[in-house]
């Protein structure tokens, strides 16, 4: 869940404390372009009040117009459709003639709304399921693994959490960076840095002193982590990797040049015992190919590498390409 949903989510738990009438809408299915992906949330206040959003403004728009008249005073759930034909996908804001299916659902104490806040809140994994005929929700932990979203003619299944993290070995000044822009893109942000000499001061993102090894195993990581070693000194940076790279850890990225990335993946196998798939893991030099130079353009290539290998598209890594992102040694 992204921190847009999640924020949506937090607005409507606070408007129903309040006593207020509440209608969320999920975005069940699109086609064509789309301006937010499928499971996206938009809340809507008895007084019009937006949190979210499903387009560009139009069918928010709609939405309000549709509250005030009262055809938002719902019992059950209700499956509605915008932008089928062109004149109508240009009056809600659909690109390209783009069609989005929408499941309102009025809102109330058994919607289990802060019982799902708490939960994110710890981490774990969440399936929501609403029943279409009662709008009755019941939540529950995921059997395995399964699509974020589905729709049929009893029930909407919708999957959320757990946090996106990023774990970032070194306190430099690049790491500030890109603590930062990962804060702003939904991460978890942990900093480790033994070294009392590098402070390390970005609200939202959390310093460990710990060793970076040990960090990593207290770190825990699963398919929704990311590991970032940014020290340039092998005894911290290697450290870490060893670890990394045998973890469920979806990126795992060092800074370096290609030498140094040669000389870093011997030296783990030599002295670690990492198998060349484990080795294949690594990205480096870390991140994309966009002419990076500066400690913050830098970052931006990490999470641009970062969101391409979690969303499974083509990107130009900087160990391929005819220079490495920001690192000529």
């Amino acid at each position: 869940m992204d921190n847009t949903d999640l924020n949506v989510l937090r607005s409507v738990a606070a408007w129903l404390a309040e006593g207020r009438g509440v209608v969320l809408g999920t975005i069940t299915r699109t086609w064509g372009s789309a301006p937010r992906p499928v499971g996206s949330w938009v809340g809507i206040r008895d007084d019009g009040q937006i949190a979210g959003s499903v387009s560009g403004g139009c069918i928010e728009d709609d939405l309000v117009a549709r509250l005030r008249d009262g055809a938002l005073a719902l019992e059950a759930p209700e499956l509605v459709v915008y932008g089928v034909g062109a004149e109508a996908a240009q009056r809600f804001g659909l690109p390209c003639g783009g069609t989005l299916e929408l499941m309102l659902e009025p809102l109330g104490a058994a919607s289990q709304v802060p019982e799902l806040l708490a939960r994110l809140a710890r981490g774990e994994q969440v399936e929501r399921r609403l029943d279409r005929a009662s709008g009755a929700v019941a939540l529950s932990v995921p059997a395995g693994p399964g699509e974020r979203l589905c729709l049929d003619a009893a029930q909407l299944l919708s999957r959320h959490g757990p946090q996106w993290r990023l774990l970032v070995i070194g306190a430099g000044q690049m790491t500030q960076f890109l603590a930062q822009m990962a804060l702003a893109l939904d991460y978890g942000v942990t900093v480790c840095d033994p070294r009392d000499e590098y402070p390390f001061e970005v609200a939202g993102a959390r310093l460990t002193r710990a060793m970076p090894d040990d960090a990593v195993t207290a770190f825990a990581p699963d398919g929704h982590s990311a590991i970032v070693a940014l020290t340039h000194d092998p005894k911290l940076d290697d450290l870490a990797l060893m670890e990394a790279l045998r973890s469920p850890a979806f990126y795992v990225g060092a800074i370096g040049s290609r030498v140094n990335q040669a000389k870093r993946r011997a030296r783990l196998a030599e002295h670690f015992g990492l198998i060349e798939v484990e080795l294949a893991r690594l990205h480096g030099p870390v991140g994309l190919a966009i002419g990076a130079r500066t400690p913050p353009e830098i970052a931006l290539s990490i999470l641009a590498e970062m969101t391409a290998e979690r969303y499974g598209a083509r990107g130009t890594p900087a160990a391929s390409a005819g220079t490495a992102s920001g690192c000529a040694t």
